[in-house]
Formats: structure tokens, sequence, C-alpha cells
């Protein structure tokens, strides 16, 4: 019988080949094809094989998810929520906190700016952690990173100075000029992963926080990027 599972966290061949191994020396199973595009593992045994059994194979680096029927769908947007939890608990904490900065003298331009200061800051914390995972993750996705490795590297550091310049009101303009640049190739890599249905880890919040890519990625960036644009205006 044939089994297809979607494994996230390959990254390149070794990957690809370091989950062919280990799936290929499972009791039962007769053949293994993993395909690294796709994020897929497809299995061929004569009795199923069950998911937890494929989930202790493999580093904790790598998470699986079975194909799962149309008729399941509705289980695959709950996992989805779960997964994302972290990401919405962040970036709740930072509107409250944006509110609550301009909450005695409202003013809807300060709080934006104060959103936008905080985004950078905590987000580029969780990159820093492992900035090496966060490079390897990022450049799965964003079409500059892709072609300069070391933009991966320093992208952290940007969304540091970013974020410091939007707290401090320190040459906002140009900080919302490279908001917009910055983040819309990133939306152009998220697009075109989602279009693809491809199965990858999205690197918002670095390698710490294992977050899928998804719909809700590309929603983050373009709050920002829509923010930005309205300052300018």
């Amino acid at each position: 019988m044939k089994t297809t599972f979607k494994i996230s966290g390959m990254t390149c061949n070794g990957c690809r080949s370091t989950v062919e191994n280990k799936l290929s020396s499972l009791d039962g199973v007769d053949n293994v094809q993993v395909n690294l595009t796709n994020g897929e593992a497809i299995i061929y045994s004569k009795n199923p094989i069950s998911f937890s059994l494929i989930s202790n194979s493999l580093p904790s680096k790598y998470r699986v998810i079975r194909n799962i029927p149309d008729q399941d769908n509705e289980m695959i947007k709950s996992n989805k929520i779960k997964q994302l939890k972290p990401l919405f608990i962040i970036l709740g904490y930072i509107s409250v906190t944006s509110i609550l900065l301009n909450f005695r003298n409202w003013n809807s331009t300060n709080a934006m700016l104060d959103f936008m200061g905080l985004f950078y800051i905590i987000f580029s914390f969780f990159k820093i952690l492992d900035i090496k995972g966060f490079s390897k993750s990022f450049k799965m996705y964003d079409p500059l990173a892709k072609k300069i490795t070391i933009y991966g590297y320093i992208y952290p550091f940007i969304e540091i100075l970013l974020g410091l310049m939007f707290l401090t009101r320190i040459e906002v303009n140009i900080a919302l000029l490279i908001t917009i640049i910055i983040l819309g190739i990133t939306s152009v890599g998220v697009t075109q992963t989602l279009l693809n249905k491809k199965t990858i880890n999205c690197a918002c919040l670095g390698t710490t926080l294992k977050l899928p890519m998804t719909e809700a990625t590309f929603i983050e960036n373009a709050i920002m990027i829509i923010m930005a644009i309205i300052l300018l205006i």
C-alpha cells in the first residue's frame, strides 16, 4: 500500500537523504520516495504504517503531517490555528501594548509607529536566537535571501534598526520605505510558496517556534506594508 506524508523542515538534499534513510529502516517499509520540492514522503508497505511511528523515527527538526483526505479539511484548519497560536498571541500583545501606550492622548499615527517598532524588535529577538537556522529557513522562500546568503544573516539586525527608528521617531519616512521594500520582497516569496502548496516552516519567529507557512504569514506582512503606506501618505 502507498501512504503519503507531508514533512516540513527539509531544506537540502542532505535532509532528504536523512529522512529517506530513517524511513527506509523502519520495519514493514518496502520503499520510500522523498520529494524535497513538495516536502513529501511516499511510503510503500504491505501493512499500514502508523503516523506515530513515522513521526518518532525522524529528528525533531522535521514535522510530519499525514496527507489527509478532503473530508478532513476542517481538522487541517483547526491544526493550523493551533500551530499559529504563538503568532496570534505575540501580535495580540503588540497590539494591546501599542494601544495602551497611546491611550491617554490617543494618536493613531503614534499607535501604528509603536506597533511597527515593537513588531520588529520582538520578531528580531526570536530570529537572533538561532540566526543560522533562521537564515536557512528564510532563504527557502525569500527571493533576495535565495540569491544573497548574507542577507539572511543581517536581516534580523535590519529589523532591530527599523524597530528603533520607529520607536524613537528617527527618520521615520526612510524606515517606512525600507519596510515596504523588504516586506514586499518577502511577500512575493510567501505568495509563490502558498500557490505552489509547499509545506515549509515560516521563519518570521525564527526556528525556536516552528510555524507553518500559511495565509497568516502573508497577512502579517500585508498589515505592516499597509500601515507603512498609510503613514507615508
